[in-house]
């Protein structure tokens, strides 16, 4: 008897155990759509599964992240150069108002955790035991955040995509509260949580969701039953219109808003269940029954190569739809099967998707190229890039950004990764990885594996170091590399062919290791572009040379299917016989990628233009690639129309890019020109120069900071029978220090510089700021002051002096449209730069200070893209008085320091608004490609 009693004490302690494995979530809630609100009532049956005695309960409240411009939501959003959020209405933002909380139904004390105004702490009146549970009751209501801040929210239409829009009990980690503020990365740590909810509606409204639902109504509302065991998050999307289509698979019901009205619905039912077998195979059967898919998920998942409007997509309507739908599809399936701490082990649930999609390509996709049937229109066809695999933009958009160490170690925390790591860089790198590994690994040993660790981990939540177990012990090869500096470092992979020699049956090729990282090396013998053998080669620390039979093949090559992402795979392959021209020279047209069998010159027309030249046309002839090179080259012949003159230049630049280091880049160049500067009179340039561009702080953080010097050799052609001065050929030395960090808010720039030449040694200092204001004005303030410490020029002699409103430009820096003008349209061209002054004025004592300058220039915002401007400054000359100068206008920044107008309005001059005034506007005009671009990027990289 006594047997059978401990029998039944342990059945039911097990019994308990086993009931309370998961907490669970109980919500009633009403939604209030005139105040885009939702009155909550929700209950946490909470688990301990910390394995430590627990004295505070932490919960995720993300609704309340909207609440102000405090937020460390608001704050991340100006990193990305979003300022929606912090200039906001009160009645766009969202909160949640929590009325009380109550632990084992006894009111208890709450507050924000560690100060996060979206993570609440409840405190417990008695410690909670580990695998013991506790009853937490919130009364609350939450307000709706305009959907514009991150996606989520209420809509144009009036729907509400609801999601963390509850709250959640973070996770313990053997005491240690993993609690994460909203940063808008669409990642919540929790563990798995049973649900049941009553969530009542107006009539009007429906629920989509991925949980078991019914429905009830009562009187003007439906109420909505909505249950689920074993889910991670729970979105809601509550919509006015009818409900989301759904499609019945074999064993899975998705509810979608994902629509194209050319495609039928049967067929886009067919591809989702195809889509869902086919993830399925590589992960294991799902383990609940309903998924919702919303238009949401996949924008911010979606496949950036199909991101162009329609009307120029070169992809077919069932192509397109197929791979954004599976995008987004494997990312919840992922999601909901691989729990991970995503803060930290980023890489691996994001990995598996990217992995999953180029399988899926590689299955059903295997010839659809980058740009679909673009690539095989006229003109398009002849470019490498064109030729790319739908499969190859990967390994190629990787060397894009770890050819300038741009990347990010895969383990690098979410929060620390710069937004172009974050969407597309640090997850094709995990895919390409897990690819990688497969192949090493050959026969099934990684989907076996992967397929294990799915099994075993599915409704826990793990990590990276769990994942290397399984594949450790289903394997007897080596794979430390990949779990250490693959996944840990930025060290980049690079191998090269350094030798193949024939001696009798047998070619030894020697490899080489052109890195600091050993990992393992594809190599193939080639024969007409196909695969004639393959084998791996491993432990390449420096170099090896391996022994194969002879045969039919003609070329060796490293990582010909692009298996794995390499930094330069120029240098991947020899002809096993020796040729005269290893790689023929080839013409290209504008710019391309690299073709690894062919040395290439690129060449493009060149237009131009300045008073003297005139239209001045020619053909830029360079080695630039999409992919950033160590070496590279412009010789820019040209031809001047106006002067007929042969016109142009040329830049030779080598750059180093140190790993870990405080040095981001060594540039060393030489730059040279030859264009007018007057009437029938040439100049000529040469510029050697060296920079050391120093790493920021982080990738998150914008800016740059370098330290150049450059030799400047001017050689200005005269008239003849006219003796040369010192204005006519010179030369001398320039050290600059710039510095920068244009945040949205907070746009500060500084750059100080010392020129030192044969005849006077100057230094000045140009200091920036530009502010926006809590009420969202622009206010721009400029500084800059610049002193002779000797000039031996003569005194009335203003070729080197400062410049009040035009700088003199003696270096050839600026591009000016008519720098020897003193009237008309081209010389109202406004440079920002030295005085910075608007206005003109008579004497040359007001125009140009061979002593000292210093000046200040101010801006601020009244309108929209209009500014009032007020400058003052100071300028003295030798053997003149100081002259002290002031002007006020208005300002239209159309596009910053790229396209403005400056209106003068009163200075030393009086009221400026006379006769001739359109003589005394200013314009800004920059049509430079480059700049405008970078101009509008930012937020992104």
């Amino acid at each position: 008897m006594r047997k059978i009693g401990l029998f039944f004490v342990f059945l039911s302690v097990f019994t308990s155990v086993g009931y309370t494995q998961n907490s669970k979530i109980t919500i009633k809630a009403i939604l209030l759509p005139d105040v885009d609100q939702m009155a909550i009532q929700q209950k946490i049956n909470y688990v301990n599964k910390s394995g430590t005695t627990l004295q505070n309960i932490v919960l995720h409240n993300w609704p309340n992240s909207f609440k102000n411009k405090k937020t460390l939501l608001a704050k991340r959003m100006l990193e990305n150069f979003k300022k929606s959020l912090y200039f906001s209405d009160s009645i766009e933002r969202g909160n949640s108002d929590i009325r009380r909380v109550s632990v084992n139904f006894s009111p208890v004390k709450y507050q924000k955790y560690k100060g996060f105004e979206d993570i609440l702490e409840v405190l417990l009146k008695q410690p909670l035991l580990p695998l013991d549970s506790l009853t937490i009751t919130i009364n609350y209501k939450i307000k709706f955040p305009s959907n514009k801040f991150t996606g989520y929210g209420k809509n144009s239409l009036n729907d509400y995509i609801l999601r963390y829009w509850y709250l959640v009990p973070a996770v313990c980690e053997k005491g240690d509260w993993k609690a994460y503020s909203n940063l808008d990365i669409d990642h919540m740590y929790m563990n798995v949580i049973d649900y049941d909810l009553n969530v009542h509606v107006p009539i009007t409204y429906h629920i989509n969701t991925d949980l078991y639902s019914s429905k009830s109504y009562s009187k003007n509302f439906a109420i909505y039953h909505l249950t689920g065991k074993n889910r991670v998050d729970i979105q809601l999307n509550i919509t006015r219109e009818k409900s989301y289509p759904s499609y019945k698979t074999d064993h899975i019901v998705v509810v979608s808003n994902i629509d194209d009205k050319t495609l039928p619905h049967i067929l886009k039912k067919t591809v989702i269940n195809r889509e869902i077998k086919f993830i399925e195979k590589y992960l294991g059967k799902f383990p609940h029954n309903k998924l919702l898919i919303d238009k949401e998920t996949a924008y911010k998942n979606r496949a950036y190569a199909l991101d162009i409007p329609k009307f120029l997509s070169g992809f077919s309507d069932v192509f397109q739809w197929d791979i954004e739908f599976f995008k987004a599809l494997s990312k919840k399936m992922v999601e909901e099967m691989v729990i991970v701490n995503k803060n930290e082990d980023y890489w691996l649930p994001e990995g598996i998707q990217v992995y999953l999609l180029m399988k899926y390509c590689e299955e059903f996709y295997p010839e659809t190229k980058i740009l679909g049937n673009l690539s095989n229109i006229w003109g398009l066809k002849t470019f490498n890039i064109t030729q790319l695999k739908f499969n190859d933009k990967y390994p190629f958009i990787y060397q894009f950004s770890a050819r300038e160490n741009l990347d990010q170690s895969l383990m690098t925390r979410v929060d620390s990764l710069s937004n172009f790591n974050r969407k597309i860089i640090s997850s094709y790198k995990a895919g390409l990885g897990l690819r990688y590994l497969e192949n090493f690994l050959e026969d099934t040993t990684f989907q076996k594996s992967l397929k294990q660790y799915i099994k075993e981990y599915k409704f826990k939540t793990n990590s990276t170091h769990l994942f290397q177990e399984i594949i450790t012990s289903n394997t007897t090869k080596n794979i430390s590399w990949f779990f250490g500096d693959y996944l840990n470092t930025i060290k980049k992979i690079d191998y090269t062919i350094k030798k193949v020699k024939v001696k009798g049956d047998s070619v030894y090729i020697t490899i080489k290791n052109t890195r600091n990282i050993t990992a393992p090396v594809a190599l193939y013998g080639i024969k007409d572009k196909k695969i004639i053998w393959k084998q791996w080669i491993t432990d390449v620390d420096s170099t090896k040379t391996v022994k194969v039979a002879k045969g039919n093949f003609d070329k060796i090559s490293i990582n010909y299917e692009k298996l794995y992402p390499e930094l330069n795979q120029r240098n991947n392959w020899k002809n096993v016989k020796s040729k005269l021209f290893e790689r023929p020279l080839q013409l290209k047209f504008i710019k391309d990628i690299d073709d690894p069998y062919y040395t290439q010159i690129f060449f493009k027309p060149r237009i131009g233009y300045n008073y003297y030249d005139g239209m001045v046309l020619g053909i830029q002839f360079h080695n630039k690639t999409f992919l950033a090179k160590y070496f590279e080259y412009n010789i820019i012949p040209t031809y001047s129309f106006k002067s007929n003159n042969i016109s142009g230049g040329f830049s030779f630049n080598y750059n180093h890019y140190p790993e870990d280091r405080n040095i981001y880049k060594l540039s060393f160049g030489i730059n040279g020109s030859s264009f007018n500067y007057d009437r029938d009179y040439t100049y000529t340039t040469f510029k050697p120069s060296a920079t050391i561009y120093f790493n920021r702080k982080s990738l998150r953080t914008a800016g740059r900071n370098f330290l150049k010097i450059k030799y400047h050799n001017i050689n200005k052609k005269i008239p003849l029978g006219v003796e040369p001065s010192n204005e006519d050929k010179y030369n001398l030395v320039k050290i600059t220090y710039n510095y920068s960090k244009p945040e949205l808010l907070n746009d500060f720039r500084f750059s100080t510089s010392a020129e030192l030449g044969s005849l006077f040694h100057k230094i000045s200092t140009d200091f920036r700021y530009r502010k926006l204001t809590k009420s969202n004005r622009q206010l721009d303030f400029r500084w800059y002051t610049g002193v002779f410490l000797e000039n031996s020029t003569d005194d009335d002699a203003d070729y080197f002096s400062f410049g009040l409103s035009k700088p003199q430009d003696y270096l050839f820096e600026h591009n000016m449209y008519g720098r020897q003008e003193d009237a008309g349209f081209l010389y109202q061209q406004y440079i920002i730069a030295e005085g910075g002054f608007k206005s003109f004025f008579k004497d040359s004592n007001q125009k140009y200070a061979n002593q000292w300058m210093s000046t200040i220039n101010t801006s601020f915002s009244i309108w929209n893209w209009a500014e009032i401007y007020n400058d003052i400054g100071a300028l003295k000359s030798k053997n003149k008085s100081i002259f002290f100068a002031y002007e006020s206008g208005i300002r239209l920044c159309f596009m910053h320091e790229i396209f403005e107008l400056y209106l003068p309005v009163y200075s030393n001059n009086g009221w400026e608004m006379n006769q001739n005034y359109s003589e005394k506007i200013r314009f800004t005009f920059i049509l430079e490609p480059l700049k405008i671009f970078n101009s509008m990027r930012r937020g992104f990289l």
